[in-house]
């Protein structure tokens, strides 16, 4: 029995050398794959500059210089910047501006004034042309000439409406900025000595009118 069982013994580990040796390949040991090393958890890296963070933002001169008409053709003219509640404009010598009333006016004369009001950017259009009517009428009858003051300083107005009489000019005109921001202008031109004096230096600035950035 014992010759046997040695050689029984003999034929398993054969088997087993085989069966060793079919699963590595003939014989070749495969290496074993690692697995990659995770990235760090949390490392922050640095964001790239920017240009808009690396130039300042851009402001509005202290000061410009505009042709007004005058009696003797256009004629320059130094105006100061000035803030008021949202928006700034330019102002001109002999013109005061009231920033918490949106007002400008005649130094000389307050009673020439125009007052100045952002309008939020869904306003009504309709709606405002309605309340200028009916704002202007007390006052002579209403005309409106929108689209026709090509050559005015406010001649891209969505809005004109005026109103002539012995007591002298009102306007109320709804004008957007080069931005697209809106505004409402209601403008009083007594008759007298002054009217000329007050007219073309604060349509020139009602046209340098914009939102603060």
């Amino acid at each position: 029995m014992k010759p046997k069982r040695s050689v029984f013994l003999k034929m398993s580990v054969f088997v087993i050398a085989l069966s060793l040796t079919a699963c590595s390949g003939n014989g070749t040991t495969e290496p074993v794959a690692t697995p990659e090393t995770p990235p760090p958890v949390n490392e922050e890296v640095p964001a790239p500059e920017t240009d808009n963070e690396q130039s300042p933002k851009e402001t509005r001169p202290e000061s410009e210089t505009f042709d007004i008409m005058t009696g003797e053709g256009n004629q320059p003219h130094s105006a100061s910047l000035q803030q008021g509640e949202g928006f700034s404009l330019y102002v001109f010598e002999n013109f005061d501006f009231d920033a918490a009333k949106g007002r400008l006016f005649l130094t000389s004369n307050p009673e020439y004034y125009v007052d100045i009001e952002l309008l939020p950017a869904d306003y009504d259009l309709t709606e405002l042309e309605t309340a200028g009517q009916e704002e202007l009428k007390a006052f002579g009858e209403v005309s409106n000439h929108s689209g026709e003051l090509v050559e005015h300083p406010l001649g891209s107005a969505e809005l004109y409406l005026q109103t002539s009489s012995e007591e002298g000019i009102r306007d109320y005109i709804v004008w957007q900025s080069e931005t697209g921001d809106a505004f409402l202008f209601r403008l009083r031109n007594p008759k007298g000595e002054e009217a000329s004096d007050f007219a073309g230096p604060v349509l020139v600035s009602l046209s340098t009118v914009q939102i603060d950035s």
